[in-house]
């Protein structure tokens, strides 16, 4: 048998491990360092239609209507048909740039 550190057989995927190295990966489990750490575009959040929208802002519906309407956050939606996905965060961000510009979104 190759000799294998606990890293190589960490990033090993468990379908291609052989008995003999799934039974050392699960005898050092609670020493081995597992990195737990989530890839950052996994941790994205997203809110659904208009509803999403107005959880978002803190408005009403007919609010978070205009607010799409008026075109500030189209970079943050993706529609196919009635389907709305909208990034919140990147949503916030560009009302508040249009705000600093003195643009009223509700109107």
């Amino acid at each position: 048998m190759n000799l294998i550190t606990m890293e190589q057989l960490l990033a090993k995927p468990v379908c291609m491990m052989t008995g003999e190295e799934l039974t050392l990966l699960l005898q050092n489990i609670g020493t081995a360092k597992v990195s737990a750490e989530v890839a950052p575009e996994c941790k994205k959040r997203y809110v659904y239609g208009v509803q999403g929208i107005a959880e978002t802002f803190g408005c009403s519906i007919p609010t978070a209507n205009r607010i799409k309407a008026s075109g500030v956050i189209d970079d943050a939606i993706t529609q196919i048909g009635r389907k709305i996905v909208v990034d919140p965060e990147l949503a916030i961000q560009l009302v508040k740039e249009a705000k600093a510009k003195g643009k009223d979104v509700t109107k």
